[in-house]
């Protein structure tokens, strides 16, 4: 890796006449590089786009600015495409990525205790705080958009079996895993609250409201702001639950993959915005096991 580097360094400063601050920014940029492929251990030749949205995103973590890293990405595309004019490698794994001005922005989360202080909120002697806690417990559970959330009806569940059924965005139908807390939760409404709030009417959806007509988004949203603001937590939306769910799973150990297919995204690239998870996991992996980290 160092003779690379050193005949990429005498080309830009011999054959391109690059000015002298230049290349020493060059050479900060990739021996940065060089370290965070030796974390990962990755080497040269088998760097891919992933590996450089990596590090991209390792240097964000460490709070460097957006303008710094773009000029790191531009190092990194002039020496990749060096290596590729040299034929040390087929092709520049910087082509396709994308700077840090084109990133989303990192979703905002919750911790475990500021959940499970939300969870306590609810008043469970009324009919409207155990369906409350229900509610805030099978978003929490299954990252289901709140959408999805009041739009369950009684045959999307399977509790016994612990999965709901629900259809997304373009009309997508898939099956969720429902944890054991959030399956006794859902139990003790539909066999205490829900028929109080029914009032002896009849709904084949599971979470209803006070005239036995379908919760709506609004007075959900309305109801866990409330909670929120009594846990301490200022600023609490359904949505809020949702990346918490899958950024919690990612901490512990769960795939993207299977995150993707959870969360109902159709493609991979929008679950990627929960990729600062599993770069700040390796990055724990590493120190905790490597000798000399």
């Amino acid at each position: 890796m160092q003779s690379e580097l050193s005949e990429f360094i005498t080309y830009i400063k011999v054959e391109k006449g690059l000015a002298i601050n230049t290349v020493e920014a060059y050479s900060r940029d990739l021996r940065k590089f060089c370290v965070y492929l030796h974390q990962v251990d990755s080497t040269l030749q088998h760097t891919s786009q992933s590996v450089v949205e990596g590090f991209l995103l390792h240097l964000r973590d460490e709070q460097l600015n957006p303008r710094s890293i773009s000029r790191i990405l531009v190092t990194l595309r002039n020496f990749f495409q060096f290596l590729v004019f040299e034929e040390r490698i087929s092709s520049n794994p910087c082509l396709l990525v994308r700077p840090p001005a084109a990133w989303k922005p990192l979703p905002k989360t919750l911790s475990l205790s500021q959940v499970e202080s939300i969870l306590s909120m609810p008043d469970l002697t009324k009919a409207y705080g155990v369906r409350d806690k229900a509610m805030i417990d099978v978003l929490y559970a299954t990252g289901l958009r709140v959408s999805e959330l009041v739009g369950l009806k009684l045959g999307d569940l399977e509790l016994n079996l612990g999965y709901v059924s629900c259809v997304g965005k373009g009309g997508k139908a898939r099956v969720v895993p429902i944890g054991r807390a959030a399956v006794l939760s859902v139990k003790q409404y539909l066999e205490t609250a829900r028929g109080l709030l029914l009032k002896g009417r009849n709904s084949e959806y599971v979470f209803v409201g006070g005239k036995g007509k379908p919760l709506t988004r609004q007075a959900f949203w309305t109801s866990i702001k409330k909670y929120g603001r009594r846990a301490g937590v200022p600023v609490v939306k359904p949505h809020l639950l949702r990346h918490s769910f899958a950024t919690h799973l990612l901490e512990r150990g769960a795939d993207l993959r299977s995150v993707q297919m959870m969360l109902g995204h159709s493609d991979i690239s929008t679950t990627q915005i929960y990729t600062h998870v599993l770069q700040e996991r390796l990055r724990n992996i590493y120190q905790l096991h490597h000798p000399r980290s």
